[in-house]
């Protein structure tokens, strides 16, 4: 398979990278603020030129001497951008115009002997040409002005970076994206790291400090024959503790990447164990209809405490997330990582998962026979079959008589009955009740006798229709007296 093109984006902090970078991309994937140090991980994304396909990657700002936390770590992953790019496109501001900075960051690119092209940033129009004169004393011999914001030159910029390139490099397959895997949980519980652990590389900047990550960060790794994309998110915090604008907007993203994946990895400190916050994080899955397995992460921390013990008080207390698998691993050793994959194999695999009509009925027969549905006013729930209309996740239709008689308590014994029966491990079930349509009763009177019609005064259809209908007509009303199922409906094939 041929390699495609990739673009690196790169510059001192602030001077417009990520704004650059979504507008090469037509999309809105990294996070833009005024604030400096906003980008700190690589980002990837595919666009084209002109039928011609290129992968961009957005860097932090590169600045030695910045009090950002995690520079060090930034400068590196900027660095690594820089070591995999075919071409590079240097981001400076016309506004403020050449600096010291600028002129280190030239300098460590002109020693890589890549293509580079510097990008004059905010330059909103032709008349403002004369602000990218000053920049060539930076050693760079292409020098164009653009305007993230506004739209201005970016394919000129692009077209740049990548002339020079041969054109056997344009000859590319698409990357699979395979199963969707989102790493979720609160700050500082070890997503990033686990991602890091799971590719062997130093794909995430990683700190002991909370709120490290800011946006979604797509990963593609093949094992086990499988190919998985990775997602790494930021932690999720209560509203109330989302004050800057940027954890908003990376709130907004971590929202998105669930709604995406196929399968979430929530992720739990072992030291402090489920919270409420993980709680409703765990609802928040399950309302989306995603696969779901629970990874207790810095168990290498936890001394005198037995892993048996702690999934069982998880069961106890947690009791709706029973059917999701739990893992016990330290993403900082490699501890038990290696079965988290599996794991999500498994539940993805139940998430595609179809059960036949017939099998459905059988286990419908069983569990009524063991346990009855109760009497609710004098009447009784009749369930006439069952079938599977979709998968991720899988849902189901019950045909009843009438809905209303599903007692909750009888709508959990036949959840459970269903998952000792077909386990669908880390995955929701969505269970909904379909009754009868209802008939009119002249409609009734003519079905039972094929050509009776009530007149329109009230007691002359009592005194006419019932005369006219035989002792068997009635009492086969009596019984269908509930409403009943179109044809259509009753023939499994309807599905």
């Amino acid at each position: 398979m041929k390699r495609r093109i990739k673009i690196a984006v790169v510059g001192r902090p602030n001077v417009g990278k990520s704004a650059l970078f979504n507008r090469i991309c037509k999309k809105r994937l990294a996070i833009v603020d005024e604030m400096e140090g906003v980008t700190r991980d690589r980002l990837y994304a595919d666009s084209d030129l002109f039928g011609t396909p290129f992968q961009v990657i957005d860097t932090g700002g590169i600045d030695p001497c910045s009090k950002v936390p995690y520079q060090e770590e930034i400068r590196r992953q900027a660095e690594i951008a820089i070591e995999e790019a075919d071409c590079i496109i240097m981001v400076v501001d016309s506004q403020v115009g050449v600096t010291a900075l600028d002129e280190d960051v030239a300098k460590i690119l002109l020693r890589k002997e890549k293509h580079v092209c510097v990008a004059v940033n905010k330059i909103d129009d032709f008349s403002q040409q004369d602000r990218i004169f000053p920049f060539y004393c930076l050693g760079i011999s292409k020098v164009l002005p653009v305007s993230a914001m506004q739209g201005f030159n970016i394919a000129e910029i692009v077209e740049c970076a990548i002339s020079s390139l041969p054109p056997v490099l344009e000859e590319v397959e698409k990357e699979p994206e395979g199963i969707r895997v989102a790493i979720i949980g609160r700050p500082n519980a070890g997503k990033s790291t686990l991602v890091n652990c799971l590719l062997q590389d130093e794909r995430c900047v990683v700190s002991p400090l909370a709120g490290t990550t800011r946006d979604s960060i797509d990963a593609y790794i093949k094992a086990f024959d499988t190919d998985f994309t990775l997602i790494d998110t930021a932690g999720i915090r209560r509203k109330k503790k989302e004050i800057e604008a940027v954890e908003k907007f990376a709130a907004i993203r971590t929202t998105n990447a669930i709604d995406r994946a196929d399968v979430c990895v929530l992720m739990l400190d072992a030291d402090r164990g489920m919270t409420a916050e993980d709680k409703k994080i765990a609802s928040d899955i399950e309302a989306e209809g995603k696969g779901c397995i629970l990874v207790f992460n810095k168990w290498d921390l936890v001394e005198g405490y037995r892993m048996e013990h702690c999934l069982n008080s998880l069961r106890i207390d947690t009791s709706f997330l029973n059917h999701c698998p739990a893992l016990f691993i330290s993403a900082k050793e490699g501890r038990n990582v290696n079965k988290l994959l599996p794991a999500v194999k498994e539940v993805y695999a139940n998430l595609m998962k179809r059960v036949t009509t017939g099998q459905l009925n059988k286990f419908l027969e069983k569990a009524m026979q063991k346990y009855h549905p109760p009497m609710i006013q004098g009447k009784r729930l009749r369930i006439y079959y069952m079938a599977q209309v979709d998968v991720s996740p899988p849902r189901f239709v019950m045909f009843v008589n009438d809905p209303n008689r599903m007692a909750e308590a009888y709508r959990k014994y036949l959840i459970n009955q269903f998952r000792e029966e077909y386990a669908f491990t880390g995955v929701p079930l969505t269970f909904s009740l379909k009754g009868k349509k209802s008939k009119d009763l002249n409609e009734r009177l003519e079905e039972s006798s094929g050509k009776i019609k009530a007149p329109a005064a009230p007691k002359e259809a009592a005194s006419h229709a019932f005369d006219e209908v035989s002792e068997e007509d009635l009492i086969e009303y009596v019984k269908e007296s509930d409403d009943i199922f179109s044809e259509e409906e009753l023939d499994p094939s309807y599905f």
